[in-house]
């Protein structure tokens, strides 16, 4: 894979920066394998929790928003590196809102779950 075209413009940053970036990439890809994890999980160790249709759903659900925040962390990582490499103020997002959002809903679910299962 050849290096990034914005890898070459702009003054590099002090390496304590980028690598500070790099750690955040490497937890926001532990959070989605951990949401993967977490799909597999459900699907194939808790047969009785819920039925097979809502334990599939539920289980793509989040194997879906596990791969999407591993797409997300690398145009984090990037937007940052970018950023920090023209001196500019480090870009807003909205993916730690919607995470929160999507873990709150997903515990609030198997919690239902728990409680109602038969």
């Amino acid at each position: 894979m050849r290096e990034p075209e914005w890898r070459r413009s702009g003054n590099t940053p002090d390496y304590r920066f980028s690598l500070a970036n790099e750690r955040t990439f490497l937890a926001w890809l532990r959070t989605s394998l951990a949401l993967l994890a977490g799909a597999v999980a459900l699907d194939q160790l808790t047969p009785n929790i819920a039925p097979t249709l809502v334990r599939g759903v539920l289980a793509v659900a989040l194997a879906g928003v596990g791969a999407s925040l591993a797409v997300l962390a690398y145009r984090r990582w990037a937007h940052a590196e970018q950023a920090m490499r023209h001196g500019r103020e480090l870009p807003f997002s909205r993916v730690m809102l919607a995470m929160t959002v999507t873990v709150f809903l997903a515990a609030l679910v198997f919690a239902v779950l728990v409680v109602v299962r038969p």
